[in-house]
């Protein structure tokens, strides 16, 4: 009788722990349904837009996503496309966003709105490795890998070529400048890095290609000045001449054609 009343004593405790279970886990949030499910094309559009309006721009980014997967032709497509894009350039997921903006300018070549795209990645590789700091201190461009500066100077270039009326087009050609300018130093940089290094041929070889690529550009002082310099230790005096020449009548007022004065021979400090 004894053995019977434990087994009764058993099942009860096993029935209220399964109880207890069961009421714990109808407490529990679903973490694996989707809050999406059954919604229209229209209001995960609003949601997502309403997200990266307010700055949570994860939210918006995954609802943009969730949007052209399962209405990948419907009006709201091509707009999640871009603003997932500008979603994920916010969260600083670059790959992803300049992946949206080349599959929108690939898909759409013809929409109204492939300008943005273009001005949108080209806003992504220009920003794309300056990193926290960036945001708070001047970051030297031509201190930086050149790589990504050259595609973002081929965006915006394409699309003062396309949309010369664009409303992003008067920035697109500042940035334009800037990067030219950006990239010349950035040889000047290279040039002068061979030259402190005694490699004089390629000093010289680089400094020349910086003025046949970027001609005009302020960098061409800093360019000419390494030539100049460059052909002095090899022994090539014509073409130092020359390039002296030239950095004369180019820049008559460059420090790099001021003489050192001497000191007087009495002063010894």
């Amino acid at each position: 009788m004894l053995d019977a009343l434990r087994g009764h004593l058993r099942r009860a405790l096993l029935l209220a722990v399964c109880v207890v279970l069961a009421a714990g886990c109808s407490l529990l949030p679903d973490v694996g349904k989707d809050e999406t499910a059954g919604w229209s094309a229209d209001r995960i559009y609003k949601e997502a837009h309403e997200a990266m309006v307010e700055g949570n721009f994860t939210r918006s980014a995954k609802l943009f996503d969730t949007l052209e997967g399962r209405f990948p032709y419907g009006r709201y497509a091509q707009q999640s496309i871009l603003e997932g894009a500008y979603s994920n350039y916010r969260m600083d997921e670059s790959e992803a966003a300049i992946a949206a903006c080349d599959r929108f300018i690939r898909t759409y070549p013809n929409h109204p709105n492939v300008d943005y795209a273009l001005y949108l990645k080209g806003l992504i590789y220009f920003h794309g490795d300056q990193g926290l700091m960036g945001y708070f201190y001047a970051v030297d461009l031509s201190e930086r890998d050149p790589k990504a500066m050259r595609e973002s100077f081929g965006a915006f270039k394409e699309l003062v070529a396309r949309f010369p009326q664009s409303k992003y087009a008067a920035d697109a050609v500042d940035r334009v400048k800037y990067l030219t300018n950006a990239l010349a130093m950035h040889e000047v940089h290279v040039a002068r890095y061979y030259y402190n290094r005694g490699a004089y041929v390629a000093s010289a070889d680089r400094a020349a290609g910086s003025l046949v690529t970027y001609p005009q550009h302020p960098a061409n002082e800093d360019a000419l000045d390494i030539m100049v310099n460059s052909y002095d230790k090899l022994g090539l005096t014509v073409l130092r001449d020359d390039s002296r020449r030239v950095l004369e009548k180019t820049y008559p007022h460059s420090h790099y054609l001021v003489a050192a004065v001497p000191k007087p021979w009495w002063k010894v400090w």
